[in-house]
Protein backbone atom coordinates (compact mmCIF):
# COMPACT_ATOMS: atom_id res chain seq x y z
CA UNK A 1 0.00 0.00 0.00
CA UNK A 2 1.43 3.56 -0.90
CA UNK A 3 1.28 6.12 2.07
CA UNK A 4 0.78 9.55 1.13
CA UNK A 5 4.02 10.01 3.39
CA UNK A 6 6.00 8.75 0.60
CA UNK A 7 4.59 10.66 -2.36
CA UNK A 8 5.61 13.82 -3.62
CA UNK A 9 4.46 16.86 -1.92
CA UNK A 10 1.55 18.46 -3.32
CA UNK A 11 2.05 22.46 -3.55
CA UNK A 12 -1.33 23.38 -3.89
CA UNK A 13 -3.31 20.49 -1.93
CA UNK A 14 -7.17 22.42 -3.18
CA UNK A 15 -6.68 20.53 -6.57
CA UNK A 16 -6.10 17.28 -5.70
CA UNK A 17 -3.35 14.34 -6.59
CA UNK A 18 -4.68 13.64 -9.49
CA UNK A 19 -4.12 17.18 -10.93
CA UNK A 20 -0.53 16.94 -9.29
CA UNK A 21 0.19 13.84 -11.31
CA UNK A 22 -1.51 15.11 -14.46
CA UNK A 23 1.35 18.23 -14.64
CA UNK A 24 3.95 16.32 -14.03
CA UNK A 25 3.13 14.07 -17.12
CA UNK A 26 2.76 17.41 -18.59
CA UNK A 27 5.77 18.20 -17.79
CA UNK A 28 7.43 15.36 -19.37
CA UNK A 29 6.32 15.40 -22.42
CA UNK A 30 9.11 15.82 -24.95
CA UNK A 31 6.77 17.63 -28.14
CA UNK A 32 5.87 21.01 -27.40
CA UNK A 33 3.01 21.60 -29.01
CA UNK A 34 1.68 18.18 -27.27
CA UNK A 35 3.01 19.50 -23.42
CA UNK A 36 0.57 22.80 -24.90
CA UNK A 37 -2.26 20.87 -25.69
CA UNK A 38 -2.19 19.11 -21.68
CA UNK A 39 -1.60 22.13 -20.09
CA UNK A 40 -4.33 23.81 -22.00
CA UNK A 41 -6.52 20.23 -20.99
CA UNK A 42 -5.14 20.70 -17.12
CA UNK A 43 -6.45 24.16 -17.42
CA UNK A 44 -9.83 23.43 -18.07
CA UNK A 45 -9.82 20.25 -15.01
CA UNK A 46 -8.22 22.81 -12.74
CA UNK A 47 -11.60 24.94 -13.35
CA UNK A 48 -14.22 22.83 -13.26
CA UNK A 49 -12.40 21.41 -9.82
CA UNK A 50 -12.48 24.72 -8.40
CA UNK A 51 -15.54 26.83 -9.99
CA UNK A 52 -15.41 29.75 -6.90
CA UNK A 53 -12.37 30.84 -8.87
CA UNK A 54 -14.47 32.40 -11.88
CA UNK A 55 -16.32 34.92 -9.24
CA UNK A 56 -12.48 35.98 -9.41
CA UNK A 57 -11.31 38.77 -11.49
CA UNK A 58 -9.24 37.70 -14.38
CA UNK A 59 -9.81 33.72 -13.24
CA UNK A 60 -8.02 32.18 -15.95
CA UNK A 61 -5.01 34.10 -15.30
CA UNK A 62 -4.79 32.99 -11.52
CA UNK A 63 -5.06 28.90 -13.00
CA UNK A 64 -2.20 29.34 -15.16
CA UNK A 65 -0.39 30.92 -11.83
CA UNK A 66 -1.65 28.23 -10.06
CA UNK A 67 -0.28 25.77 -13.20
CA UNK A 68 3.65 26.67 -12.75
CA UNK A 69 3.12 26.92 -9.11
CA UNK A 70 2.63 23.02 -8.71
CA UNK A 71 5.26 22.47 -11.45
CA UNK A 72 7.78 24.18 -8.65
CA UNK A 73 8.11 26.72 -11.82
CA UNK A 74 9.89 23.94 -13.73
CA UNK A 75 6.66 23.58 -17.01
CA UNK A 76 7.87 24.97 -19.77
CA UNK A 77 4.72 25.90 -22.03
CA UNK A 78 3.35 28.73 -23.84
CA UNK A 79 1.34 30.82 -21.35
CA UNK A 80 -0.90 33.56 -22.64
CA UNK A 81 -0.09 35.55 -19.16
CA UNK A 82 3.75 36.28 -18.51
CA UNK A 83 4.99 33.49 -16.43
CA UNK A 84 5.41 34.25 -12.77
CA UNK A 85 8.93 34.51 -10.95
CA UNK A 86 9.43 32.25 -7.74
CA UNK A 87 11.21 35.13 -5.87
CA UNK A 88 8.08 37.36 -6.76
CA UNK A 89 5.44 35.04 -5.32
CA UNK A 90 7.68 34.69 -2.58
CA UNK A 91 8.22 38.36 -2.24
CA UNK A 92 6.82 39.66 1.60
CA UNK A 93 4.54 42.64 1.16
CA UNK A 94 5.78 45.86 3.24
CA UNK A 95 5.18 45.70 6.53
CA UNK A 96 2.05 48.07 7.39
CA UNK A 97 2.61 50.96 10.33
CA UNK A 98 -0.29 50.26 12.85
CA UNK A 99 -2.23 53.10 13.59
CA UNK A 100 -1.15 55.23 16.80
CA UNK A 101 -3.60 57.26 18.57
CA UNK A 102 -4.93 57.41 21.85
CA UNK A 103 -8.75 57.27 22.63
CA UNK A 104 -9.79 59.20 26.14
CA UNK A 105 -12.89 56.55 26.39
CA UNK A 106 -12.62 53.26 24.04
CA UNK A 107 -16.73 53.52 23.50
CA UNK A 108 -17.30 56.18 22.00
CA UNK A 109 -14.55 55.55 19.13
CA UNK A 110 -12.07 57.90 17.31
CA UNK A 111 -14.52 59.11 14.92
CA UNK A 112 -16.06 60.81 17.91
CA UNK A 113 -13.12 62.58 18.60
CA UNK A 114 -12.23 63.83 14.99
CA UNK A 115 -15.81 65.08 14.99
CA UNK A 116 -16.04 66.72 17.69
CA UNK A 117 -12.52 68.30 16.63
CA UNK A 118 -14.54 69.46 13.34
CA UNK A 119 -17.14 71.03 15.29
CA UNK A 120 -15.10 73.40 17.78
CA UNK A 121 -13.95 75.31 14.33
CA UNK A 122 -17.55 76.27 13.04
CA UNK A 123 -18.16 79.92 13.31
CA UNK A 124 -21.71 79.73 13.50
CA UNK A 125 -23.09 79.98 16.65
CA UNK A 126 -26.05 78.25 16.48
CA UNK A 127 -24.85 75.49 14.11
CA UNK A 128 -22.18 74.93 16.76
CA UNK A 129 -24.93 74.38 19.31
CA UNK A 130 -26.96 72.28 17.13
CA UNK A 131 -23.99 69.90 16.72
CA UNK A 132 -23.30 70.02 20.20
CA UNK A 133 -26.81 68.56 21.26
CA UNK A 134 -26.65 65.95 18.46
CA UNK A 135 -23.19 64.91 19.73
CA UNK A 136 -24.50 64.66 22.95
CA UNK A 137 -27.31 62.00 22.26
CA UNK A 138 -25.22 60.46 19.39
CA UNK A 139 -22.33 59.91 22.52
CA UNK A 140 -25.55 58.72 24.72
CA UNK A 141 -26.41 55.88 22.39
CA UNK A 142 -22.96 54.81 22.24
CA UNK A 143 -22.68 54.18 25.52
CA UNK A 144 -25.52 52.62 25.77
CA UNK A 145 -24.60 50.13 23.28
CA UNK A 146 -21.96 49.14 25.98
CA UNK A 147 -23.84 49.59 29.27
CA UNK A 148 -27.52 49.17 28.40
CA UNK A 149 -29.06 50.27 32.14
CA UNK A 150 -28.78 53.61 32.31
CA UNK A 151 -26.48 56.94 32.01
CA UNK A 152 -26.96 60.05 33.70
CA UNK A 153 -27.39 63.25 31.01
CA UNK A 154 -24.70 65.28 33.33
CA UNK A 155 -22.39 62.37 32.68
CA UNK A 156 -22.71 62.58 28.56
CA UNK A 157 -22.15 66.13 29.03
CA UNK A 158 -18.70 66.03 31.15
CA UNK A 159 -17.55 63.60 29.32
CA UNK A 160 -18.40 66.07 25.83
CA UNK A 161 -16.51 68.95 27.45
CA UNK A 162 -13.59 66.97 28.33
CA UNK A 163 -13.12 65.11 24.81
CA UNK A 164 -13.48 68.69 23.46
CA UNK A 165 -10.85 70.17 25.72
CA UNK A 166 -13.54 72.66 27.10
CA UNK A 167 -14.66 74.37 24.05
CA UNK A 168 -17.81 72.85 23.44
CA UNK A 169 -20.94 72.59 26.05
CA UNK A 170 -23.72 71.38 26.30
CA UNK A 171 -25.89 73.96 28.56
CA UNK A 172 -28.73 71.98 29.71
CA UNK A 173 -27.96 68.40 29.51
CA UNK A 174 -31.56 67.88 30.57
CA UNK A 175 -32.75 68.40 27.22
CA UNK A 176 -30.79 65.46 26.08
CA UNK A 177 -32.40 62.33 24.81
CA UNK A 178 -33.97 59.59 27.89
CA UNK A 179 -32.39 56.65 28.11
CA UNK A 180 -35.70 55.03 27.16
CA UNK A 181 -35.90 56.55 24.27
CA UNK A 182 -32.11 55.99 23.35
CA UNK A 183 -32.43 52.42 23.90
CA UNK A 184 -35.42 51.87 21.83
CA UNK A 185 -33.83 53.52 18.92
CA UNK A 186 -30.67 50.83 19.05
CA UNK A 187 -33.25 48.16 19.57
CA UNK A 188 -32.28 47.30 23.20
CA UNK A 189 -34.48 46.38 25.52
CA UNK A 190 -33.47 47.81 29.44
CA UNK A 191 -32.44 45.65 32.15
CA UNK A 192 -34.43 47.86 34.40
CA UNK A 193 -37.94 47.04 31.79
CA UNK A 194 -37.10 43.31 31.44
CA UNK A 195 -36.74 42.88 35.19
CA UNK A 196 -40.22 44.58 36.05
CA UNK A 197 -41.40 42.69 33.39
CA UNK A 198 -40.46 39.51 34.98
CA UNK A 199 -41.27 40.46 38.50
CA UNK A 200 -44.91 41.43 36.83
CA UNK A 201 -44.71 37.70 35.37
CA UNK A 202 -44.08 36.02 38.44
CA UNK A 203 -46.76 37.97 40.29
CA UNK A 204 -49.16 36.96 37.69
CA UNK A 205 -48.28 33.23 38.07
CA UNK A 206 -48.67 32.98 41.74
CA UNK A 207 -52.09 35.03 41.69
CA UNK A 208 -53.31 32.35 39.62
CA UNK A 209 -52.04 29.68 41.13
CA UNK A 210 -53.54 30.77 44.37
CA UNK A 211 -56.88 31.45 42.21
CA UNK A 212 -56.75 27.90 40.93
CA UNK A 213 -56.41 26.43 44.71
CA UNK A 214 -59.35 28.51 46.10
CA UNK A 215 -61.57 27.53 43.23
CA UNK A 216 -60.32 23.70 43.90
CA UNK A 217 -61.14 23.90 48.24
CA UNK A 218 -64.98 25.35 46.87
CA UNK A 219 -65.56 22.44 44.51
CA UNK A 220 -64.44 20.22 47.39
CA UNK A 221 -67.29 21.96 49.89
CA UNK A 222 -70.04 21.36 47.15
CA UNK A 223 -69.67 18.09 46.95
Amino acid sequence: MEYNTSRGKMLLPEYGRNVQNMIMHAHEIEDREERNRAAQAIIVVMGQLNPHLRDVDDYRHKLWTHLFIMSDFRLDVDSPYEKPEREVLAERPDIMSYPKGKIRFGHYGQYTQKILELSKGMEDVGERKYMTNSMGNFMKKQYLVHNNTAVENQVIADQLNELSQSELTIENPEDLMGTNQALKLLGIQSNTSSSSSSSSNHRNQKNQRHNNNKNKKQFKRRR
